[in-house]
């Protein structure tokens, strides 16, 4: 059988799979550097971030200027400020005085950037990476979903932004009827409406926004629950000095520590990206009060609540098991519908296996990302976005990060710095290494 494969014999500098905001951001930073070739594929036939959560007046929980480019080039056509000047909203977004954009906002941002750049190009599943010797270059294999054309891309770079998947518990795994991830949350509002009875299972933001969103639809005679595992529904930390940690001195200082230190230090660190905005944390505590002034109470918030179980009577209804983590004791919920705001985990996509011999893995089989984000062996050639929390912090699925380390990223590639990196900007430090030595005090002696 003839293999109708196109293989372009063009060699780009760098193909970057998964247009999602980190991708985009190096491909609109890319974009006005002539030596650069770089093209950027997504098996999506458009750009849609995470649809499912552009929850009406939702707000992202980084300020505007961590756009796509601005952190790392404040004069690029590709800023927020732009859009909001090209779209005619400049002045009403001054007047509007806040510094965080709509989620929504945001979405249709990187979709404008998206039609300014040339580099971009959807409709490409990627199904294999080959590495050639001869050349020592990549070779990118991919399907187009839309009618199953095969394409074939090669790069002496790549750049790995295929981002996270949805998480779902063991015990939810195979389950039918009206059960979804948060992510899919605005699809299923209908299949919602006609349930008597929500839960809500997760912790952060996500799950935070669903249940405050489930509140307004509330009757006397409705049930909305909302279990944590967690400790507390705690609120994100983001007093200034706590964002220091969004520093490179910090993502010096924790790459450098012991793996198992960073393990641990992963968990404790949950509460200053995985919280809730205060702001909405109080929204949700008013309304809470407002319904029980009205006389609806079937409300219930339970933390410390461990996910054990589910399953689906004969009624369609979901009968889920917990355990309270602190008390050891097991206590039962019935719903009528299910919604899992449980996060995102990364896995190593498959299209990676005929290269695993030449990439860094750590000890769980995890990437071994470096300090300037590379994963090959060779420490050049292919770079991770928001694939390493377990090397660099939980800087890695950050917004405000993004254009540090595509400047990272792009430097190492090119071998000049296309963008200033900034090597120091917190007032603390974090490294007791880097302590000034303290010189002894002669002007004061005891006299007598």
């Amino acid at each position: 059988m003839p293999d109708n494969t196109a293989m372009s014999a063009h060699v780009h500098d760098v193909i970057a799979i998964g247009v999602g905001p980190f991708n985009l951001s190096l491909a609109a930073l890319a974009e006005p550097v002539a030596d650069l070739d770089l093209v950027c594929l997504d098996e999506n036939t458009g750009f849609d971030w995470h649809p499912g959560l552009l929850l009406e007046g939702a707000t992202l929980q980084t300020p505007f200027l961590a756009d796509l480019v601005t952190l790392a080039d404040p004069t690029s056509p590709y800023s927020f400020l732009n859009y909001l000047k090209a779209t005619g909203r400049i002045y009403a977004f001054y007047i509007r005085e806040q510094f965080f954009m709509l989620r929504a906002e945001y979405n249709q941002y990187c979709r404008w950037v998206v039609e300014q750049l040339t580099s971009i190009v959807f409709d490409r599943r990627v199904t294999q990476v080959k590495h050639d010797a001869a050349s020592d270059t990549y070779i990118v294999t991919t399907h187009a979903p839309s009618d199953g054309a095969v394409q074939r891309y090669r790069a002496r770079h790549l750049v790995l932004g295929t981002g996270p998947q949805r998480f779902i518990p063991a015990c939810c795994q195979g389950l039918d009827g009206p059960v979804f991830h948060a992510v899919d949350y605005l699809e299923h509002q209908d299949t919602l409406a006609a349930a008597q009875s929500v839960a809500i299972v997760g912790s952060g933001q996500s799950a935070a926004e669903i249940f405050h969103d489930r509140l307004a639809y509330l009757g006397a005679a409705d049930r909305l629950d909302w279990f944590t595992r967690s400790p507390r529904f705690f609120a994100m930390a983001y007093d200034k000095l706590t964002l220091e940690l969004t520093s490179p001195e910090y993502i010096d200082y924790f790459h450098e520590l012991p793996e198992h230190t960073r393990q641990r230090l992963a968990v404790a660190q949950k509460p200053l990206y995985k919280g809730i905005d205060r702001d909405l944390s109080a929204a949700i505590y008013d309304t809470l009060y407002e319904k029980q002034v009205h006389g609806i109470t079937g409300i219930g918030l339970q933390a410390n609540a461990s996910l054990t179980n589910v399953q689906r009577d004969a009624a369609g209804r979901f009968h889920l098991s917990f355990t309270q983590t602190e008390q050891g004791q097991a206590f039962t919920h019935v719903a009528d519908a299910l919604v899992l705001a449980t996060g995102f985990s990364h896995h190593v996509p498959d299209y990676l296996a005929p290269i695993a011999d030449r990439l860094r893995w750590d000890s769980q089989n995890r990437f071994d990302v470096t300090r300037c984000y590379a994963i090959d062996q060779a420490e050049r050639a292919v770079f991770v976005q928001n694939a390493e929390l377990h090397t660099h912090g939980f800087t890695a699925s950050d917004l405000g990060m993004a254009c540090y380390r595509n400047a990272v990223i792009l430097a190492e590639i090119t071998g000049r710095e296309v963008y200033p990196i900034e090597q120091a900007i917190a007032f603390q430090t974090f490294d007791a290494r880097q302590q000034p030595q303290a010189t002894p005090d002669t002007s004061l002696r005891r006299e007598g």
